[in-house]
């Protein structure tokens, strides 16, 4: 294998991954901004209190958003597979 083939196929798993977890972080950050804002100002210094909303607003998330995510990885599998022998020369 080339280093430039290499380098391609590690940028686009890299790529991959970062646009699998980007929703699933992406709405746990706004829920845990908005919970510290709350917190903030109420100053109710409860640590459990971030917990439970982030979990729920993820598993939410992992529910709307995973069938995209689905198909992108195996969108992303099936491409890998179907380019082995050019990543094997």
């Amino acid at each position: 294998m080339e280093q430039g083939l290499v380098i391609d196929l590690a940028q686009n798993a890299l790529f991959t991954v970062l646009l699998l977890s980007g929703p699933m972080l992406g709405l746990g950050l706004l829920v845990g901004l908005a919970i510290s804002i709350f917190q903030a100002t109420t100053q109710i210094q409860e640590q459990t209190l971030s917990f439970i909303p982030k979990i729920i607003v993820i598993l939410g998330s992992m529910i709307v958003f995973g069938p995209w995510m689905l198909s992108t990885a195996v969108e992303f599998t099936q491409n890998l597979f179907l380019n082995i022998n050019n990543y094997l020369k």
